[in-house]
């Protein structure tokens, strides 16, 4: 009983002390957020049902990745000056809702072309979801909160993830692909039913709704477009995890499968059990968001470097925990820095323009990768995409700099 009572106060009342402070609205967010992100199902088994059942090449599937990735792009960004037009609530509702249904349609499309659009316009309406969703949470969440606010979010996503692969592989040897559109389908519309029920503006409490008297478009902010060059990079890099790092496990490192999967498995559970109290102590500590993110971005080019070291199998473990805290590091900080950057401007586009920086990562960075693991191997790669990262630690350097410069001369107008 006295173990279970110190464990109680060391371990877990402390790690559910960071939880704290935390609005309800955040906790119905990140709620729908992992109803949404488990019910896609469709997504980890697409090249599989496409090249086993309906019998794509990989060329073919490789050019519907491409309309998957510019699909993307094209919803991050109208739904970024959908929030802007309409407001986040309805851009999240009717994204939510659509999705459900383009998901249960997509299932009746069996031809390469009719797949490219089909797919395009599913990731279209489901990604106006993620700018809108990110302006919700910085007005749900007070400001000492926000980059816990989106921690907590970022736990649903990867729950989310975790499940949905699980429950959909059991769902295709139970009752076949076409079970999959039809729940993912209606998991998207049941997160729609609940979003109207738990957060209509009727409902929900505005905790910090800045909005300035004449925004600044985000496409006139040079600073913020230093820092959506740096995430390209960041994500470009990172995107190598999920799809040439598991070719490294399997061909170099002669892993198994099942060994793989408990290697990422390591990742998601790392975050799950530490990123919440590890974000927090970052937050107390008063840290430089910037610094931050350079320390995530070194973190993440330490993890290939060290690849390159040599043999031993303790290795890959190592290099995937750099990258799980680079991760759990400059995710939690960049959404903080765009939410605060946003205050002064159009938080649609603000928020569109950072979901754009990781879908041109997703278009380029896992062919790129492949293509260079081909031609020169896995050890050269490796040493590409340390200094890819390096242009990102520069980058965010040169962010930083500007930053000081519009704080010193804000204070300067100021007194003038």
């Amino acid at each position: 009983m006295k173990l279970l009572i110190y464990l109680n106060n060391k371990l877990v009342q402390p790690y559910l002390d960071t939880f704290k402070g935390l609005s309800k609205e955040v906790w119905w967010l990140a709620f729908i957020t992992l109803i949404n992100r488990a019910g896609t199902m469709v997504i980890p088994f697409l090249s599989l049902y496409l090249t086993k059942h309906l019998g794509f090449s990989l060329g073919k599937v490789g050019w519907i990745m491409t309309a998957f990735g510019l699909g993307s792009v094209v919803g991050s960004w109208l739904g970024g000056k959908l929030t802007d037009k309409i407001g986040y609530y309805k851009v999240m509702l009717w994204s939510l809702f659509a999705t459900g249904v383009l998901f249960v349609g997509l299932q009746f499309l069996t031809t390469f072309y009719t797949i490219c659009m089909g797919i395009f316009l599913v990731m279209l309406v489901a990604d106006t979801f993620r700018p809108a969703m990110f302006v919700a949470l910085s007005t749900y969440s007070k400001q000492e909160n926000k980059t816990r606010s989106v921690t907590l979010i970022r736990l649903a996503i990867n729950l989310g993830f975790s499940a949905g692969p699980a429950v959909g592989g059991l769902i295709i040897t139970t009752i076949g692909y076409h079970g999959l559109f039809w729940i993912d389908g209606i998991t998207c519309i049941m997160a729609a039913v609940l979003l109207v029920n738990v957060l209509h503006p009727k409902k929900a409490r505005v905790l910090d709704k800045v909005m300035a008297e004449n925004p600044k478009s985000a496409y006139s902010d040079g600073t913020f477009f230093i820092f959506l060059a740096a995430m390209v990079l960041f994500g470009f890099v990172f995107l190598q995890y999920f799809s040439t790092i598991p070719l490294y496990y399997k061909n170099i490192r002669l892993l198994s499968e099942y060994q793989i999967g408990l290697l990422m498995g390591m990742n998601g559970f790392i975050i799950f059990a530490l990123e919440m109290p590890f974000i927090k102590k970052l937050e107390d500590g008063q840290f430089n968001t910037s610094n931050l993110m350079i320390i995530g971005a070194v973190l993440l080019a330490f993890s290939f470097l060290i690849l390159n070291v040599g043999s031993w199998m303790g290795i890959i473990i190592i290099g995937m925990v750099f990258m799980t805290f680079g991760e759990m590091i400059l995710f939690p900080f960049s959404n903080s820095f765009v939410m605060e950057r946003a205050k002064g401007g159009k938080q649609g586009q603000f928020m569109g323009l950072y979901s754009i920086a990781f879908s041109i990562a997703h278009i380029f960075g896992h062919n790129s990768g492949m293509q260079l693991v081909e031609r020169f191997g896995f050890e050269f790669t490796w040493y590409i995409m340390s200094s890819l990262t390096l242009g990102c630690i520069l980058l965010i350097w040169l962010l930083k700099t500007k930053v000081e410069k519009e704080r010193l001369a804000k204070i300067e107008r100021y007194h003038n």
